[in-house]
């Protein structure tokens, strides 16, 4: 199935199905788009972002774990931001996601 035919991509921004609003996770990773086709940008849903990831990975098998490690929380060398606050100064996992808001999945950047 080619992206363009799903019907959960590109959903209007602020669009409301009961109990869960459309939010877009953008600027995926290239190490993590060969789990999105390649896609940069997809859709997905949730409240929060626990919710936000668990629909990631519902969609894209195997995003979860390189996101979160077993005890389920962010790996400490993924950033997570929800518009541009990053989700560690906020609620971590449980950081409300408004409808239409922008999810930014960052990995760390080792220097020295």
């Amino acid at each position: 199935m080619s992206h363009s035919t799903r019907p959960w991509s590109k959903p209007k921004l602020g669009h409301f199905t009961p109990g869960v609003w459309i939010a877009f996770a953008s600027r995926i990773p290239a190490p993590l788009r060969s789990l999105t086709e390649g896609e940069s940008e997809v859709a997905a849903s949730g409240g929060n972002v626990r919710e936000l990831i668990a629909d990631l990975e519902s969609k894209y098998p195997g995003i979860k774990e390189r996101l979160c490690d077993e005890s389920g929380d962010i790996r400490r060398f993924v950033n997570v931001f929800v518009g541009q606050e990053d989700i560690r100064f906020l609620q971590g996992l449980d950081t409300p996601i408004e409808a239409g808001a922008e999810v930014s999945i960052i990995p760390a950047i080792a220097g020295g």
